[in-house]
């Protein structure tokens, strides 16, 4: 990584980096103050897409929040609804069906799927690379395809209930569901022989951007910045719910802490959650899709709930205060790009501009997910 220009040298500039530009992916505004063309310190600067997601939660039934989390990360929006109803379900003790739960993890993994692709594409866009955008988004049309018979949406869901799942799937899912993991189990060779051994992505990207685990603890950053800095924490495995402890599943890690482990891990990822879908869809058990005695008015006990899952961009937590009554009292949400967004100004001080972009976009922000 490059280092910082001489610390004496006095003719700085101010570079606004957003909310416009291409590399924030959303109208995220970075404030740089550059030493030639190096970077001597960085601010992110939020609040121009706020929407008031949690005070809105405190304004409406339990039930009628649940589509505001398909809002919050558009491109891992049923990790939300997971997250979101298990908190609820353990607030007003609701059990839920073995069938639903194997669905929910079916359908939450097929979207960390899409959401990684979605990420590998615009990745390389970033750093100047088209074509792999075109193979992930031929890909991920599958998934949204999929997903779409199910669900009725296309990337905003709002799947899940309190007590299961809307509807049922038919087996044509399940099939078309298989079909598509051995086709991108045999695309992934081409991925990585077109994308991953290429000189001039390893050149930009591995010893770049380095977050070391201690950065990661020291700002709360989860998921695969985290696995990317050697440590294998992963909610699905420190604190399981739903399934998973039923599925076999590794959790990827590498040491390096540079923009080339973040990208391996999510690449693997892909590889984990074609194995946990197998798996699922393998053991998917017959019965009802809904609790049989699951409450037409959600009423949690009074109290303070918490519930975590895995997203596709790290730990998302729900902590809810209940009153007693038909609408939370509180409701704060704990958002894993807020947390990864925070490191970067630590982590881009002495880079060359192109590098902390590069680490931008391994970070794999959403902003509407941060400012909300």
């Amino acid at each position: 990584m490059s280092v910082l220009a001489s610390s004496d040298c006095k003719e700085t500039f101010v570079l606004n980096l957003g909310p416009q530009h291409p590399a924030t992916h959303g109208v995220l505004r970075v404030k740089l103050t550059m030493d030639g063309e190096y970077i001597r310190h960085a601010e992110p600067v939020l609040g121009y897409i706020h929407r008031m997601h949690e005070k809105m939660g405190e304004n409406r039934t339990w039930a009628q929040f649940m589509p505001n989390t398909g809002r919050l990360d558009y491109l891992s929006a049923l990790s939300y609804n997971h997250g979101y109803v298990l908190a609820v379900e353990r607030a007003a003790g609701i059990a839920v069906p073995e069938r639903a739960e194997y669905i929910r993890v079916i359908t939450v993994e097929l979207n960390r799927i899409s959401s990684h692709l979605v990420w590998f594409g615009a990745f390389i866009l970033d750093l100047g690379g088209f074509t792999p955008l075109l193979y992930a988004f031929d890909d991920r049309e599958i998934i949204l395809d999929l997903l779409q018979a199910v669900t009725g949406s296309r990337l905003t869901y709002c799947y899940f209930r309190f007590g299961g799942v809307y509807n049922d799937i038919e087996p044509d899912f399940i099939t078309g569901t298989l079909a598509f993991i051995k086709r991108l189990r045999e695309r992934m060779p081409m991925y990585h022989n077109l994308v991953t051994k290429n000189i001039i992505l390893i050149k930009r990207l591995k010893d770049i951007g380095f977050v070391p685990a201690e950065m990661c603890r020291k700002y709360g950053a989860t998921g695969p910045v985290l696995r990317g800095a050697g440590v294998g924490y992963d909610v699905r495995r420190a604190e399981p719910y739903s399934v998973y402890p039923e599925l076999d599943f590794d959790i990827p890690t590498y040491p390096e802490g540079d923009c080339m482990a973040r990208y391996m891990v999510r690449l693997d990822e892909i590889e984990q959650s074609m194995r946990i879908i197998e798996q699922a869809c393998a053991k998917l058990p017959d019965g009802p899709v809904m609790a049989e005695k699951a409450p037409k008015i959600i009423k949690p006990a009074k109290g303070d709930y918490y519930a975590a899952v895995e997203a596709a961009r790290g730990s998302f937590g729900v902590r809810l205060v209940s009153d007693g009554t038909t609408t939370p009292y509180r409701l704060k949400l704990r958002s894993p790009s807020y947390s990864n967004l925070s490191l970067f100004g630590e982590a881009s001080r002495g880079m060359l501009l192109p590098d902390a972009l590069a680490l931008m976009g391994s970070l794999d922000l959403v902003i509407p997910e941060i400012d909300r």
